[in-house]
C-alpha cells in the first residue's frame, strides 16, 4: 500500500530523511518513533505529497508520488491525514467540517454528505455535538471531529501526525480509543 524505496528528503542543505526503505501493507498499523526533528512529520507529509521527496521512489496505493504527472488529489483522496493542531474550519460546525470533504473531494450531494457526517460523528462519540463550532468543543472533541473529517472521504489509509500531543492527558484516551477502533476495523494507519 505504501512503499518507500531509498527515499531521501532535503530542506536546503539539511537532509531530514536518509535513504528510507519501508513497506506498509494494507491493514497494517505502523508507529514511527523518534526525537523531535528526526523527520517523522516530514515522512508523513511526503506520503500525501504535502512535501516533495528529493530522491528515491515513493509509491502510495499504486501511484508513484514523485511522478510529476500524478495528481496529488488522487493520493490525498486515499490518505486521510490528522494533524497535531486539528485544523478545523472555525466558521463551520462539527457537522459542516465533516461534510466538507465528501462534498468537495468526492462530489457527494448534500444529503449523502450529511448522512455520512452524522454517522462518523456518532462513531467518534460526538453525535450530540454536530451543531457546535470548534470553539465550543474541547481539544479532544476537536481532534475527534478532525478524525471524522479525514474518514469522511473514505480513505484507504490514515496518517496521524502526533494526534494527541496537543491534548491534556485526560483527553488523550478519547482520541486513542477512536484510533484503536480504526485499527481493529483494519484501517491502514501510520
Amino acid at each position: 500500500m505504501i512503499e518507500f524505496k531509498n527515499v531521501s528528503k532535503h530542506f536546503g542543505p539539511t537532509q531530514v530523511l536518509h535513504n528510507i526503505d519501508l513497506n506498509i501493507a494494507q491493514g497494517e498499523v505502523v508507529v514511527i518513533i523518534g526525537p523531535s526533528g528526526s523527520g517523522k512529520s516530514t515522512l508523513l507529509r511526503c506520503i500525501n505529497k504535502l512535501e516533495e521527496i528529493t530522491s528515491g521512489d515513493l509509491i502510495v496505493d499504486g501511484l508513484k508520488v514523485n511522478d510529476p504527472k500524478v495528481d496529488e488529489r488522487l493520493i490525498r483522496q486515499e490518505a486521510g491525514m490528522v494533524f497535531q493542531q486539528f485544523y478545523l474550519f472555525p466558521h463551520l460546525t462539527a457537522l459542516e467540517n465533516v461534510m466538507f470533504g465528501p462534498l468537495r473531494v468526492r462530489g457527494a450531494n448534500k444529503e449523502e454528505a450529511e448522512k455520512l457526517a452524522r454517522e462518523l460523528l456518532a462513531k467518534v462519540g460526538l453525535a450530540e455535538r454536530a451543531h457546535h463550532y470548534p470553539s465550543e468543543l474541547s481539544g479532544g472533541q476537536q481532534q475527534r471531529v478532525a478524525i471524522a473529517r479525514a474518514l469522511a472521504v473514505k480513505p484507504k489509509m490514515m496518517l496521524f501526525d502526533e494526534p494527541t500531543s496537543a491534548l491534556d492527558p485526560e483527553l488523550r484516551h478519547e482520541v486513542l480509543k477512536v484510533m484503536q477502533d480504526l485499527a481493529e476495523e483494519g484501517m491502514t494507519m501510520v
